[in-house]
């Protein structure tokens, strides 16, 4: 499905956009008549557009602006489905709970998640994650004890820098012991942004 929206919009510069509005019927048609698995759109934030997915069991990712759209979409379609078009109103819902997180309004995500892109281990690392309350942090270790791994720090480190819906599921709330950032997929600048949005680490003056 990827690949017929594409051609028909590559087409639309040869036929004065009637592929074009060919892609954007098919697109419509596709949400309308539940044929897609996956549904795409971009979320605005204080970092840019960020690229969402969701699909019928709640969203599956969350993509920072510096990543590559074609390389998620492709992974989606390898570990989810290939039926997958970009249907902004599929979205509305996460775009409104991030909206309320960054403007500081919301303090508890209500989105359902798909985890399909995330491994067992993964699952219940993320899963203490999530339970991190809003202005607290955790260490890697403490992290890695609650998913059933004490000795796992490096472990739970690499699923939390794997982790396919950043923001929703919190993995800035864990920093090394004794309080260093540590490592974050979207970056240390963003990382601490977050924190200090959550009021967990203090604003430069």
């Amino acid at each position: 499905m990827i690949d017929i929206e594409r051609s028909l919009r590559a087409g639309g510069e040869d036929d004065g956009g009637q592929a074009e509005a060919a892609a954007v019927r098919l697109v419509a048609r596709a949400g309308a008549e539940g044929l897609a698995d996956v549904s795409y759109g971009t979320v605005d934030s204080p970092f840019g557009a960020l690229l969402a997915a969701t699909t019928r069991r709640g969203l599956v990712r969350l993509a920072f602006p510096e990543e590559d759209v074609d390389e998620v979409l492709e992974r989606l379609a390898r570990r989810v489905s290939p039926r997958i078009v970009q249907a902004p109103a599929a979205l509305d819902a996460a775009r409104h709970e991030l909206d309320e997180y960054f403007n500081g309004g919301r303090r508890r995500f209500e989105l359902t998640l798909d985890r399909a892109l995330i491994g067992p281990f993964s699952r219940r690392v993320l899963g203490a994650t999530s339970r991190i309350p809003y202005g607290q942090v955790l260490s890697y270790q403490e992290v890695a004890a609650k998913a059933g791994s004490p000795r796992g720090s490096r472990a739970a480190g690499n699923a939390l820098g794997s982790n396919p819906i950043p923001i929703v599921i919190p993995c800035h709330r864990v920093l090394r012991t004794g309080g260093a950032l540590g490592g974050y997929g979207g970056g240390l600048e963003r990382k601490r942004w977050l924190l200090e949005l959550e009021g967990a680490l203090q604003r430069d003056s």
